[in-house]
């Protein structure tokens, strides 16, 4: 009985799971623009302060329901020493969203590089790719008209998964909810090749 009551509530009310990383440069942006959409999209959550987030060393989680999935995200840290722990969160993530300090111009091509490398990845193969044009707060930043065509000329390599190139700013929030709406849609399109996750089978 307890199995029939149990299998009537996950198909009521659980609602399913996917996960998505967080990835950029150090400084780029990542743990402002995930607190930003926890303050957005989770009722009653108060940020963190601007002047309290600090460059992650490790990762953060955070989770939101949108649009009726729920999403895991890892906020993992981008100094380079860092990165080649990334590899080991391909195989389960749902989507990438990569963050890019559009006003530091002295970056953009070390950003792409490490882009490239991770895209490259066959753990990766299909997955949605969300490329955000951080920081478009600040003055003289690079907007997306700019960013796009660096990023576009991974073509090649981002072959036809989903990708978009969108503008943000972590700070204020804006653009936030616009790029996880997007994700959502590319998620659940694409959840034929990676269906949600499944905690009863963790």
């Amino acid at each position: 009985m307890f199995t029939l009551f149990y299998g009537l509530y996950k198909y009521l009310f659980k609602k399913d799971e996917y996960f998505v990383l967080i990835l950029g440069l150090d400084n780029a942006g990542k743990t402002t623009y995930l607190e930003a959409a926890k303050t957005q999209l989770i009722r009653g959550y108060k940020g963190l302060p601007a002047s309290k987030i600090t460059s992650t060393v490790g990762q953060n989680v955070g989770a939101i329901t949108y649009g009726g999935i729920k999403l895991n995200f890892w906020d993992l840290g981008g100094q380079e020493e860092l990165q080649p722990l990334w590899e080991k969160y391909y195989a389960e993530c749902h989507a990438v969203i990569y963050v890019v300090d559009s006003a530091d111009r002295e970056r953009m091509g070390e950003s792409k590089e490490v882009f490239d490398r991770m895209i490259c990845s066959n753990n990766l193969h299909g997955v949605p790719l969300l490329v955000l044009a951080n920081k478009q707060d600040i003055p003289d930043c690079m907007g997306v008209r700019e960013v796009r065509p660096v990023f576009n000329k991974s073509a090649e390599l981002i072959g036809r998964r989903d990708c978009m190139v969108m503008p943000v700013s972590a700070l204020t929030g804006a653009g936030v909810d616009e790029g996880i709406s997007w994700l959502v849609d590319c998620i659940k399109r694409n959840s034929e090749v990676r269906p949600p996750h499944d905690p009863d089978d963790a």
